[in-house]
């Protein structure tokens, strides 16, 4: 059981490479679409300018590359991620798994005599993908191949093959049998996937209920982050059928994610389409994360620095701000979030309730405010650039929840003494921030390595978007104490014999340095 649990956490630390390029190509294809549009120019005419458009919808043609090619991207993050050898070579065997799965779709298609014509094929979840008419399966089709790439390529990258064969043995053997493998399975794949799009809509209507569908979406979301599943969550519902098919002049669009793209970047905000389906799908996407960045974060941050200790908050002060301006610049809220998961579950329980509840408004008001992420940037540019997004709203709801989390954070963590940032036992040494004001990653990674119990006490290092996740030997000889000497904001051991360190966005540095400092 555990072993399948760490697989499962792992799965979904494999998608957050292609969901970290997403997020910052998506800001860039939002601001071109958005700048390139009639109204937009009509708003400001500089933007009219021939060398300004010339580059904006080269812009936004170069990052809608991105977007048309999500599933690729996932067989190929897939792949890095969950391999355990090899990693480059189970990328390179995903991309074969994926172009292989299309054409064996498209083989099946024909054979059956069910490939539509090109006028309907949308209708019948068909479409082009990658040049090939096939099954649009979207994300599922690259996790597909990015699973199997990372199974094949840890199981024969070192297979010895008889002499007359043996020059395909080897590495040489990942991409072959990914090719081999792969024929069977998109051969299978159209006969279940009527029966699987049936039951994606059979329990859309949970996170997609009209009145508490979109609160249970964030409660769950957010329930999620300690075993990093909220992408899995976010994935499903924005790229597949659980998420609702929608048809807009008679195209069909699978998925939130896909047809908000289609009305925010093309119908525009004076199409019916907008009013009709925006106020609900953008709930799930920006204007939801934005109760969290924008209002919930910081008022956390502040009920944690007005319940600090006097002795501490200088350098509490910097920590929490710190982990306040990653989510409202960044969208990455768990250096905060897990700042008091590790040390109180039960206020993070009521963070999860809270952040259910406190979203549901959301279904019935009339927010339309894009993209993903829910930073500031988002919201001003999709809030206040647009039109009739109703922005004004979400502030509105926005303040609500800032004064619920500040009143309920500051009150329970001083009736259950909790330790958070500032009210720790020990006093808080001042060097341990100054160490992430300098960016002394290597100091920083012999610190942590110390407080781990030395190299000998370490079997494996990876990290994810904000923390350090490392297998241990002997978890008694982990120092705490000593860790946060290290810039930490939090420890957490999910299982006895591994533990996950917060350096925040950060993370990936102190990993690098961690490494460097284990092979000398």
């Amino acid at each position: 059981m555990k072993h399948f649990k760490a697989n499962i956490q792992r799965f979904g630390r494999s998608l957050l490479l292609p969901i970290a390029l997403m997020a910052p190509v998506g800001m860039l294809m939002g601001i071109t679409n958005a700048f390139a549009q009639s109204y937009m120019i009509d708003k400001f005419p500089i933007l009219g300018n021939a060398i300004f458009q010339l580059i904006i919808v080269s812009l936004r043609s170069m990052s809608s590359i991105i977007f048309d090619n999500i599933p690729l991207l996932f067989a190929m993050g897939v792949a890095y991620g969950m391999a355990n050898h090899e990693k480059g070579l189970a990328v390179f065997g995903s991309v074969v798994s994926y172009l292989t799965l299309n054409v064996a779709m498209n083989v099946y298609l024909k054979g059956t005599g069910t490939l539509a014509e090109s006028a309907v094929m949308a209708q019948v979840g068909q479409g082009l993908v990658l040049g090939v008419q096939t099954l649009k399966i979207e994300a599922v089709g690259g996790i597909i191949s990015g699973l199997l790439a990372a199974m094949v390529t840890d199981r024969f990258y070192k297979v010895q093959l008889p002499l007359a064969f043996a020059f395909f043995g080897g590495k040489k053997s990942v991409p072959i049998l990914c090719f081999a493998l792969t024929i069977p399975i998109g051969l299978i794949i159209p006969f279940f996937w009527a029966f699987f799009t049936k039951f994606l809509l059979s329990i859309s209507f949970i996170f997609m209920n009209d009145t508490y569908g979109v609160g249970l979406y964030w409660a769950l979301n957010r329930a999620l982050i300690p075993f990093g599943l909220h992408h899995v969550l976010a994935s499903v519902v924005r790229f597949t059928e659980a998420g609702g098919i929608y048809i807009l002049h008679d195209q069909q669009y699978v998925g939130i994610l896909n047809t908000v793209n289609e009305i925010l970047f093309n119908l525009g905000p004076s199409s019916p389409e907008w009013g009709q389906y925006m106020p609900k799908l953008t709930g799930y996407l920006a204007s939801g994360q934005m109760l969290t960045t924008l209002f919930r974060v910081p008022a956390i941050g502040l009920a944690m620095y007005k319940t600090s200790f006097a002795k501490n908050r200088k350098v509490a002060r910097g920590v929490i701000l710190t982990c306040v301006l990653t989510a409202f610049l960044g969208n990455i809220t768990e250096p905060l979030e897990f700042s008091f998961l590790f040390i109180a579950p039960q206020l993070f329980v009521v963070y999860v309730i809270l952040c259910g509840l406190t979203t549901i408004p959301l279904a019935f008001i009339n927010v339309s405010i894009g993209y993903i992420r829910g930073t500031i940037f988002d919201f001003g540019i999709f809030g206040l650039l647009y039109e009739n997004t109703n922005w004004w709203q979400l502030v509105i709801l926005g303040v609500i929840n800032f004064v619920i989390f500040y009143f309920a954070f500051s009150f329970l963590i001083k009736r259950w003494k909790l330790e958070t940032p500032g009210r720790e036992s020990f006093e808080v040494q001042e060097s341990s921030s100054q160490l992430l004001r300098d960016k002394n990653y290597p100091e920083m990674a012999r610190i942590t390595i110390a407080a781990l119990g030395g190299k000998e006490n370490i079997l494996k290092v990876e990290n994810c978007i904000s923390r350090l996740r490392v297998d241990l030997v002997d978890p008694l000889k982990v120092s705490k104490e000593h860790l946060h000497d290290a810039g930490c904001s939090g420890i957490f051991f999910p299982t006895t014999h591994h533990i996950h360190v917060v350096f925040g966005p950060h993370v990936e540095f102190v990993r690098n340095a961690v490494d460097d400092a284990l092979k000398k």
